[in-house]
């Protein structure tokens, strides 16, 4: 069947080398003189868009499409066997070397993968230094598939600077065509049908009149690279991974584009003539160290590929979506959290690879500091009363002891600010996928935290009645709202000052370290402004009193409260969605969930902090006056 293509595409094409002598050149759809595989090729060569790089080792993509030769014949480049490590066969090896195959050989570059810095970016600029950006393209045929071919082009990239980092990278993109070949595809202006775009260990696909699909003078199909990996995509964006297939982590083209325009080489279809054109093709090594580390691995050539001589069975398995992020590179806590996870993991985990002694020391001295932490904190005190000194561990402790002895009181006090919150991430995240205006999701998240104040008094009111009348009194809830409201209400003041404070800290990096002072200024402010009543201005000095004589038990608790209410709720989403890749819309809520379950131990940790501060600071201000008294009439209460 192969050899019965291969005479009609001959046919076909010396009939169009005839018609070609006979009259004018052919316009496009029209017959096309030559190699009928090349001409295809270049009348659907794609146009890569790259991530723009603003400087040198900086972000965006540093590595161009580039012409594979440049590896052979050069000084720089190994060629090692597979018997050991580190086995060395030659120094520049040659194309015709390589031809005989080799399979699990290796062709290692300069550097270290695993440490890689800025040495392959300066060592491929240096190589490729003046040379014109290049694609490969190759007209594939499938045993059993008739009147269909592919039309598949690889890229070569000098390094794969993604999670999984190794030198060298081959990324593809078939076209397929409803034609027995390119002759014939030419001849009756056949237009694909297909594109498929490869993604780590899976693709993508769409049809040729698929909106995703952007085209170029009709046909050039635009491929945006993603920075570092080279997936890729049809589209400018973030997206979001949870397994081989799709990549373990995010795959970013947001931003600016450099669109390059390459040139082709065709390799034959004919295996003969491709050796001929291409020696190295027949190459079944690794463009890139193997070592020991073979999760780091330079990938093997085009020809190692499945899609090489089964492209269909490859175009199958094709995915018609990819999970982008709404909104790209401004996706939200959730997808920049999983990002970060993943990315940061990454790097940790090569770094243990490649110094795994070192790895250990660290991980056991940071279990250690933990370990000797937990063993100096004092966790022993009883729920109540609430107004005793305690420590970091003992607030921590007293706040889990209440909610456990009431978990459907406290359940239910913050079911109000739980619910609005979870409908304005709902609502945030129809907005960015939807037409639906901007400013309705950010009314929805500016109602939905004015509402935690005020559930955070009525949490505060709930645990004085508690104190007041024993762990098992029954609460008036809506009793308990109404006194937050009214009391916050008068103290409005120095809640606007202490948030403005806030606000504008959080606007300029430098001044970012002074935000944690400002909150730990006014971590009490609202115990303050419910237990007490103090109104205007008057709550925000007195917050700051109290915490003076506090700071070594509240750098603590303020601590753990910004820890479960910033990151707890956007990791959880993110582990979440390595299980199960749900829509953003649902992945956006997660957050807010996980903050109405956070928030009555938040609130009350609060709680039981104001009240260990004004029981140290009452003691505080009796040590001086009892200077002349006997220690035995005087004790400091304790925790115990």
């Amino acid at each position: 069947m192969r050899r019965g293509r291969l005479l009609r595409g001959l046919l076909v094409a010396s009939v169009l080398a005839g018609t070609a002598l006979l009259g004018p050149p052919a316009a496009a759809g029209e017959p096309v003189p030559g190699d009928p595989e090349a001409a295809l090729a270049e009348q659907y060569a794609p146009v890569l868009m790259l991530v723009h790089q603003d400087e040198p080792c900086g972000p965006g993509e540093p590595y161009l499409p580039s012409d594979v030769g440049v590896l052979f014949d050069n000084p720089t480049v190994a060629l090692r066997g597979p018997w050991t490590p580190r086995d060395l066969v030659a120094v520049g090896p040659s194309a015709d070397e390589v031809s005989e195959g080799l399979p699990g050989y290796e062709l290692d570059l300069p550097g270290n993968p695993l440490q890689p810095g800025c040495s392959y970016e300066k060592w491929a600029r240096e190589q490729w230094r003046g040379a014109e950006p290049t694609i490969y393209a190759h007209v594939a045929f499938q045993k059993g598939v008739e009147d269909r071919f592919a039309l598949q082009y690889f890229f070569f990239y000098a390094f794969n600077d993604y999670n999984n980092k190794h030198e060298t990278d081959w990324e593809r993109i078939q076209l397929e065509f409803p034609a027995a070949d390119p002759a014939t595809a030419l001849a009756e202006g056949v237009a694909p049908d297909l594109a498929v775009y490869s993604q780590h260990y899976g693709a993508e696909k769409a049809a040729w009149d698929d909106d995703k699909l952007e085209i170029e003078d009709e046909t050039h199909p635009l491929v945006y690279v993603s920075a570092g990996s080279h997936a890729n995509q049809f589209s400018a964006g973030v997206f979001m991974g949870n397994t081989a297939a799709t990549g373990f982590g995010c795959d970013t083209t947001a931003g600016d584009h450099d669109a390059v325009r390459a040139t082709v080489a065709t390799i034959p279809s004919d295996p003969e003539a491709a050796a001929a054109a291409y020696p190295w093709i027949t190459y079944a090594g690794h463009y890139g160290e193997v070592g020991p580390k073979r999760f780091y691995a330079g990938p093997t050539g085009p020809n190692r590929k499945a899609a090489w001589d089964r492209p269909f069975s490859f175009s199958a398995k094709a995915r018609d979506s990819s999970i982008e992020v709404p909104g790209g590179a401004h996706g939200g806590a959730v997808a920049q959290t999983y990002c970060d996870l993943v990315g940061k993991g990454s790097d940790l985990f090569r770094q243990y690879v490649d110094s795994p002694g070192r790895g250990l020391v660290v991980l056991l001295g940071a279990l250690a500091v933990v370990g000797w932490l937990l063993r100096r904190t004092d966790w022993a005190t009883a729920a109540l009363p609430l107004h005793r000194v305690r420590s970091a561990g003992q607030v921590i402790s007293a706040a889990w002891q209440v909610l456990r002895a009431r978990p459907a009181l406290f359940g239910l006090a913050v079911l109000p600010s739980a619910a609005l919150n979870i409908g304005a991430a709902v609502l945030q995240g129809v907005t960015v996928a939807t037409a639906l205006p901007g400013w309705a999701g950010g009314l929805a998240l500016a109602v939905g935290t004015l509402a935690l104040p005020v559930s955070a008094g009525a949490l505060t009111v709930v645990l004085a009645a508690l104190d007041r009348d024993g762990l098992a009194a029954r609460v008036d809830l809506r009793a308990a709202y109404a006194e937050s409201g009214r009391r916050l209400a008068r103290g409005l003041p120095a809640l606007a000052v202490a948030a403005l404070l806030l606000l504008t800290l959080t606007g300029s990096v430098v001044l970012v370290p002074l935000v944690f002072v400002v909150l730990l200024a006014a971590v009490l402010l609202v115990p303050v402004l419910v237990l007490e009543g103090r109104g205007g201005f008057a709550g925000l000095p007195r917050s700051v009193r109290l915490v003076r004589h506090s700071v070594g038990t509240l750098v603590p608790v303020l601590a753990l409260s910004l820890l479960l209410l910033t990151t707890v709720g956007a990791v959880v989403a993110a582990l979440l969605f390595v299980v199960v890749p749900l829509p953003f819309v649902v992945l956006n809520t997660v957050p807010s969930v996980v903050l109405g379950l956070v928030w009555p131990f938040v609130a009350v940790l609060s709680g039981y902090a104001y009240g260990s501060a004004t029981e140290r600071s009452r003691y505080d201000r009796a040590a001086p006056t009892s200077a002349a008294t006997p220690a035995s009439s005087v004790g400091r209460p304790t925790g115990a």
